[in-house]
């Protein structure tokens, strides 16, 4: 008999469901989308996890074991109440997304976790990472995100939102002062903020589409803005890995394609932001899980609970009850 974990990802676009067995492949035919965006309310969200749940669980094998769910969903989270708020989605804020999953499986166990968060624990299960202790996985895309593995184990954090690598601030690429947003990883490295910056510096196309076929001819500013976004997300791993002493990086997302040496820019970048010899050492390579990645870790929830805070202290709850 089969063990089976139902995956749930949750995202800007679209939320996505299927079932995995316990050696991390995904069920043929199990794999199931719907659409949301930043428009959609409470409402059709609910009914797009619905959609998407039974879906995939109409996919379940003959002899399969169903055996919980996980869900990975973009953040913050709130691992007490099991709500999210998408930042990217703001007026889904307080979702209660793993209620709606409980719903359907009434009977088992259902997990919640960051969404870069889970893509840390595919790679560091199944991918670019396995093997190793510490390291963190990366999502270069319409945003940025990330998750981060220590002594073998995912790390969530008091509240469930360790990873945020796209929150934290990198140096010399402008913003302002009094707009804290304006500083982040993200809103200089992402595909959606460096083609934001490449049109404001005279560049014509409109999409990260458009960047990368600008790049290909070697037109200057689409150049100029990818080699900015690889030296922002090299600057935020140089800082990352001299606090926590990693061995790797894995950088994925659909930006991180847009030239093909995109991660050799990221890992010299990263090499120019170093200040301590060790963090020299690090390996930064790409991702290897894509887009299955926030499946096939939602699923580890369920499949690894080995890997998942082994030592996780709820302080609120623990407050709450002294």
């Amino acid at each position: 008999m089969s063990r089976i974990a139902l995956a749930v990802d949750l995202g800007g676009t679209k939320i996505e469901a299927a079932l995995v067995d316990d050696d991390g492949r995904i069920v043929g035919g199990s794999r199931v989308r719907a659409a949301t965006g930043a428009a959609a309310s409470w409402a059709e969200l609910r009914g797009a996890v619905g959609t998407v749940v039974d879906g995939a669980l109409a996919a379940l094998p003959a002899g399969g074991e169903l055996r919980g769910a996980g869900i990975g969903s973009a953040g913050p989270v709130d691992l007490v109440a099991g709500t999210v708020s998408p930042k990217n989605l703001p007026v889904l804020a307080g979702f209660d997304l793993r209620r709606e999953v409980e719903e359907r499986l009434p009977a088992l166990s259902v997990r919640l976790r960051l969404d870069g968060t889970c893509i840390a624990l595919a790679e560091h299960w199944l991918g670019a990472t396995a093997g190793l202790a510490n390291s963190m996985s990366m999502v270069v895309s319409t945003g940025v995100g990330g998750g981060l593995i220590v002594g073998g184990a995912l790390v969530s954090g008091r509240t469930g939102n360790a990873g945020h690598v796209g929150q934290i601030h990198v140096a010399g690429f402008g913003g302002r002062s009094e707009d804290a947003d304006s500083t982040t990883l993200e809103a200089v490295a992402s595909g959606t903020n460096s083609v934001r910056w490449a049109r404001s510096h005279g560049w014509a196309g409109s999409t990260g589409e458009d960047l990368a076929l600008s790049c290909a001819a070697g037109e200057p500013t689409a150049l100029a803005a990818v080699h900015r976004s690889a030296a922002a997300v090299g600057q935020a791993i140089a800082s990352t890995t001299t606090l926590l002493d990693l061995d790797a990086v894995a950088i994925g997302g659909g930006f991180a394609g847009v030239v093909p040496d995109y991660v050799d820019l990221v890992r010299q970048a990263a090499r120019r932001a170093t200040v301590l010899a060790y963090s020299t050492e690090v390996l930064i390579v790409p991702a290897a899980l894509g887009s299955a990645a926030p499946l096939l870790g939602a699923a580890a929830l369920v499949h690894r609970p080995d890997m998942v805070d082994p030592n996780r202290v709820d302080t609120r709850r623990l407050v709450s009850t002294t």
